[in-house]
């Protein structure tokens, strides 16, 4: 997601439409829109090979359900965290940098090839 996040901001920063808390709000909101649907696809995949195993009953089944339990509960926390809050500290962590009236640096830099 920061990948996605950070590439959004680049680009806007490159084209001089980074000035106000709104261009920022902007840029998140078209980074992240990249990343919802990969996600919500690996949630759906990783969900629906657990969720059966919480319906099942017999032999092992209780074993079972003690495994798939914390894995849903990580599936759910995870997409949570990289969906909303991710995003969300991004845009306080760079609106400070916005807001505080420092020029933004519009080099980007990358690391040295050998």
């Amino acid at each position: 997601m920061l990948v996605y996040l950070d590439e959004a901001y680049e680009r806007r920063v490159r084209e001089g439409r980074m000035t106000t808390a709104q261009d920022l709000r902007e840029a998140i909101m078209e980074g992240a829109a990249q990343r919802v649907r990969p996600v919500m696809m690996t949630v759906a995949a990783i969900m629906g090979g657990l969720l059966p195993i919480m319906w099942t009953i017999g032999t092992g089944a209780d074993v079972m359900k003690r495994i798939a339990a914390p894995m849903i509960g990580g599936m759910v926390s995870s997409t949570i965290l990289t969906l909303i809050v991710i995003p969300v500290l991004y845009f306080i962590w760079k609106r400070r940098i916005i807001s505080s009236g420092s020029p933004i640096d519009t080099t980007i830099a990358r690391p040295a090839s050998s």
